[in-house]
């Protein structure tokens, strides 16, 4: 046990003891490891047979699985409200930064595409609101080192809007949506359709070779090993993968396809960083969580769950998720409390003795008894969508889930398969008053972009990061100029390098979803 530092587990939950039921009990470590765009049926711990997942699948024997973990349809909302306890509704994060330079996104907000000083088209500037509180900045304030390594995705330009201005001491991997793997650079800055650079550490550019699933397992790793127990510590690991673009993947493409490459890269990845902190003798005093943003971007990847990624169905939402706490979880069990991304942020504050954000409302809820004692779980709804989002408005719950006009009991209906509105009209009602409820909660678009919103400028830069793009060095701009010479300079009228806004209840992606 290399953690020292001890301090009263503070529960918000009322009546629910300390994992150990002993005042003092020692303040764990966190790695919270958070996949992008799996799905459901991806893991071995949840049927497949594909061998994809050996080190996840021996996390998940040695902890429990959460078989009703839900996070948001899409990554942005997802990290949003892991880091807020707050729906992403609250915080407008149900739209995302790139989504305001996409036509057709902004369409659903009543919005038309802005144009800089020079002319050019360009995109609004759209982050997490810095007066969020964040669960890093809540765990820093009691004493945790805190760091993020892999995809932020909670604003790509301002200063402010990134890790380290939301209370993580350290960073490392990349500010927006989707990463080239080996080069380092997102595809498009919509509605520019050129790459950027963006990888970074601590918030300057790094130039480095490796595959970034590795190099974000090898940051991890060093974080682990420069700890001497002094201080507990929180590490926050969304990798990108396996998200597109999905190009070269250095191993295992000669048993798999690409995107199960990926994810046996990403298994390898878990493992080291497990394996570190065994190595270094954190493993008995470290929770560690690991679970997915959202559902796959295909039905087969998600089954036998229905819908995909940036839908509401069940296999948009409900996503894989295993926590091991040796000590405080007995291995290889299941829980089938109902659980919402948001919950992590209260848990993590009342086992550490931490505060919550004092003016704003915080829609999670402390699972510490559901997770460690086995009672039931205080969540008894999960609001997924209300009007004003790109997608439509869904809210489960108990046994309920209502999908716009639709009904879906699924403690029958597991698959979604039946629209049961019909048969239960007062759930329905009360459901939708709930939801109108809700949305007039909602704050409006005005009151998050302004009377003039911020403009990104300019529109295509090298780098992201303001101050970053002003001082690109030499490497910087040849390495991206690298990458957009290799670029298509034209698209055929109506097509774009990025999918369009889903319309109803479904989308549709091509290729890798990039």
């Amino acid at each position: 046990m290399r953690n020292a530092l001890f301090a009263p587990l503070l529960l918000v939950a009322a009546g629910c003891a300390t994992p150990t039921g002993a005042e003092g009990t020692e303040r764990p470590n966190i790695v919270f490891i958070l996949a992008d765009d799996l799905g459901w049926a991806d893991p071995g711990f949840h049927g497949s047979t594909a061998g994809l997942t050996p080190h996840i699948d021996r996390l998940a024997a040695q902890g429990v699985q959460l078989s009703r973990h839900y996070a948001h349809s899409v990554c942005a909302a997802t990290r949003a409200a892991l880091l807020t306890g707050r729906y992403a509704f609250r915080t407008h994060m149900d739209w995302r930064s790139e989504d305001f330079g996409k036509p057709t996104y902004l369409a659903k907000m009543g919005l038309e595409l802005a144009h800089g000083a020079d002319g050019r088209p360009t995109r609004m500037l759209h982050a997490l609101d810095t007066r969020e509180r964040t669960v890093a900045e809540a765990l820093r304030d009691v004493g945790y080192t805190t760091g993020v390594a892999g995809k932020w995705h909670l604003g790509e330009w301002l200063p402010e809007h990134l890790p380290m201005a939301q209370g993580f001491d350290h960073q490392y991997g990349h500010y927006g949506w989707g990463i080239d793997y080996t080069n380092y650079t997102i595809p498009h800055n919509a509605p520019a359709r050129f790459a950027v650079y963006d990888w970074h550490r601590d918030q300057q550019p790094v130039q480095e070779q490796g595959y970034t699933t590795d190099l974000i397992a090898n940051e991890v790793v060093r974080w682990i090993a420069a700890q001497d127990g002094a201080r507990p510590f929180f590490f926050y690991v969304p990798f990108n993968a396996i998200h597109g673009p999905l190009e070269s993947i250095p191993r295992y493409t000669d048993a798999h396809d690409k995107r199960s490459a990926a994810i046996r890269c990403l298994d390898d990845a878990v493992g080291r960083i497990l394996g570190a902190l065994e190595q270094y003798g954190f493993a008995d005093d470290t929770l560690v969580v690991f679970t997915n943003d959202n559902g796959g971007l295909r039905d087969e990847f998600n089954r036998p769950l229905k819908g995909t990624k940036n839908t509401t169905y069940e296999g948009g939402v409900r996503v894989p998720c295993v926590v091991r706490w040796p000590g405080h979880i007995e291995p290889g069990t299941k829980n089938d409390s109902l659980m919402h991304m948001v919950d992590w942020m209260p848990t993590f504050v009342g086992m550490t003795g931490g505060e919550l954000s004092r003016d704003r409302e915080v829609d999670g809820v402390d699972m510490c008894c559901a997770l460690f004692k086995s009672s039931p779980s205080p969540r008894e709804e999960i609001v997924f969508e209300v009007a004003g989002s790109v997608r439509i408005p869904t809210i489960l719950s108990g046994r309920f889930k209502l999908m716009g006009e639709r009904l879906f009991d699924l403690e029958e209906d597991p698959g979604e398969t039946t629209d049961v509105a019909g048969a239960h009209p007062e759930v329905v009602a009360r459901l939708r008053v709930r939801l109108s409820e809700l949305s007039a909660a909602r704050p409006s678009i005005a009151e998050f972009l302004g009377p003039s919103p911020q403009l990104m400028s300019p529109a295509l830069p090298f780098v992201y990061g303001q101050l970053e793009n002003a001082t690109a060095a030499g490497w910087v701009k040849a390495a991206v100029g690298a990458v957009r010479a290799t670029q298509p300079t034209e698209w055929a009228p109506g097509t774009t390098p990025w999918p369009q806004a889903p319309t109803g209840d479904t989308i549709e992606y091509t290729g890798d979803g990039r």
